[in-house]
């Protein structure tokens, strides 16, 4: 099984903006690309900020005049940055960036708690590759119902666990997975349905499965036990 990664949907050809990149060439950038944000780099390629529309818009907020109620609010540091002129004193810093082979979930988890919108990619040298989205991130979510149960039935089912064909019923429907049918152990079932959620595209699973022995209160590590190994697991010694 094998799940995508953030070089797999990011975008590489990044538009970029530099120190001294003016305010209106950077919202010319915006508006000929039809994007929200540019990152702003250095003579190496490393990227230093990121200039986004509510950086603009906090300028223009400015420019209103320092009586507006629009501009009361603003940290000092936040006034410096809205009378800024050229995109090294506008933009947002530190950058957070990511690494092209993040899996996608790892990348959702650091814009979830950062609360950003982007992540510029760089590669070991620091220099920037690409960038992901919050749109990029759903891109496996347009994934067909028919490739999922596919990857299930022969990559998770079949090939992984060594299921019978005949032991797991797979429907999908809109990314919604549905697991009916009877298993040897009922340890397998919470092995089973999170091997289907780990997929690319999975919305959500709903089992009903049975089983013919509970072997959750055996114990595993005596000679002859038929148990769910953890992945990397080594026995202590």
């Amino acid at each position: 099984m094998q799940h995508r990664t953030v070089q797999d949907v990011m975008t590489r050809d990044v538009v970029v903006a530099h120190r001294e990149t003016t305010f209106k060439e950077i919202v010319g950038l915006l508006h000929r690309n039809d994007i929200t944000a540019v990152p702003v780099v250095d003579d190496r390629r490393h990227p230093i900020g990121i200039v986004s529309e509510a950086d603009l818009i906090r300028k223009e907020a400015a420019l209103l005049g320092e009586d507006r109620p629009i501009t009361r609010w603003l940290h000092p540091r936040e006034h410096y940055r809205a009378e800024g002129e050229i995109a090294e004193e506008m933009m947002t810093r530190p950058v957070i960036t990511a690494r092209a082979d993040w899996a996608l979930v790892g990348a959702a988890r650091v814009m979830h708690r950062k609360r950003l919108k982007r992540l510029p990619v760089t590669d070991d040298e620091g220099r920037l590759t690409g960038i992901v989205s919050r749109s990029d991130l759903l891109q496996p979510f347009l994934r067909g119902d028919d490739a999922i149960r596919e990857e299930i039935a022969h990559d998770v089912l079949l090939n992984t666990l060594w299921l019978p064909a005949d032991a797991v019923r797979v429907t999908v429907d809109d990314g919604i997975v549905t697991l009916t049918g009877t298993v040897e152990r009922k340890s397998l079932i919470p092995v089973i349905e999170w091997m289907c959620r780990s997929l690319d595209g999975v919305v959500a699973v709903r089992q009903t499965l049975g089983y013919d022995r509970d072997d959750t209160h055996e114990d595993t590590s005596r000679p002859g036990a038929r148990g769910i190994v953890a992945p990397h697991s080594a026995p202590h010694h």
